[in-house]
């Protein structure tokens, strides 16, 4: 039984910049018609890594594969089968849409009339048609990301690199290119995401790696990742007159790890396993003790917590959060680089 080759394969990439290690023996594979989602903090080679496998760079060492072909022995065959839309939108404020779209095609060498017709159907698919007579300087952040993912797919590539598509879009716009990456895999395009969204690696990819200090340190599906940093908490917030102490006897036969007492939130958090069949005990333990609770909840790892405990980084919140917490009776358990332009 023969098997396809994967759409991204690295191995051992390696990139320096004088002293400075940007990859590391990076590893990465992406297999046909899925999404694999690289997640790292800033520096952690994620652009540089994009870079390489997308023609843009020379790698030092290692080698990388793209659609079956050599990143750096094919590059010239390569560059027409793979798009790149990264932060910043990579296209021309003072063309229109339609022009801007006809451009690329062109720059493709498309003959006119297909080029013309290309950009037609794209600025339908991104729903961009009343404003293709527009010129971009004119677009919303949003409009102008939805444009410059359409530029990447003027040649319909079977592999899509997509470096951070949504910084910077509100909620809306960010869900409304989900919306487009999905549809475009279900359609057979295979993508790297990089992503400083966790919830979007969450919703979007079939895999995760994620990386620091140039090399993957974990790799899995969501689910997998998090069922290695633990499993279920229960999160009490009692009353300002309740005993925290009282609630944390109470709740110590359930914990199946360490507990975490925050005292200026009043707030316990017990890991737990099956923790939906103990509820009912808490809540029977905890009016026995008469705990008066102000919150309860059955709460399950998410890609923020998984992120955070691989890497040891933290967003500025959660680090402050981390910083409030120092005083805990029960200590607990233990995103830029320069944006590549498209190679189009």
């Amino acid at each position: 039984m023969t098997h396809s080759k994967p759409a991204i394969l690295a191995e051992g990439l390696e990139k320096r910049y004088g002293k400075t290690v940007a990859l590391h023996g990076l590893d990465l594979v992406a297999e046909e018609g899925t999404v694999l989602g690289v997640l790292g903090p800033n520096g952690a080679g994620k652009t540089t890594a994009v870079r390489i496998l997308t023609t843009l760079l020379p790698l030092d060492a290692g080698r990388a594969e793209v659609a079956g072909l050599d990143v750096t022995k094919d590059a010239d065959k390569l560059r027409a089968r793979i798009g790149l839309a990264g932060q910043y939108a990579a296209v021309d404020e003072y063309l229109t849409g339609y022009e801007n779209l006809k451009m690329f095609g062109r720059l493709y060498h498309l003959s006119g009339k297909v080029a013309r017709k290309r950009a037609e159907e794209l600025l339908e698919r991104f729903d961009l048609v009343e404003a293709a007579g527009r010129i971009v300087k004119t677009y919303s952040g949003g409009m102008r990301r939805r444009l410059d993912l359409a530029a990447s797919l003027i040649m319909s590539p079977p592999v899509l690199f997509l470096d951070e598509p949504t910084t910077g879009l509100d909620p809306r716009g960010r869900l409304a290119m989900w919306d487009i990456i999905s549809s475009l895999v279900t359609d057979g395009t295979t993508v790297l995401l990089t992503t400083q969204y966790l919830e979007e690696a969450d919703q979007l990819a079939n895999q995760i790696a994620v990386i620091d200090h140039g090399r993957v340190i974990a790799r899995g599906t969501a689910d997998e990742l998090k069922a290695q940093i633990g499993g279920e908490r229960i999160e009490i917030t009692v009353a300002p007159h309740s005993d925290l102490h009282a609630a944390v006897q109470a709740l110590r036969p359930y914990s199946s790890n360490e507990a975490q007492v925050i005292v200026e939130q009043r707030k316990l958090v017990v890991p737990v396993k099956n923790g939906a069949s103990l509820l009912a005990a808490v809540v029977r333990d905890l009016d026995a003790a008469h705990i008066v609770l102000e919150d309860l909840a059955l709460r399950k790892p998410t890609l923020d917590d998984v992120f955070l405990t691989l890497t040891g980084h933290a967003a500025e919140e959660t680090a402050a959060l981390l910083e409030d917490a120092k005083n805990t009776i029960i200590a607990p358990a233990q995103p830029k680089e320069p944006m590549a332009r498209s190679p189009r």
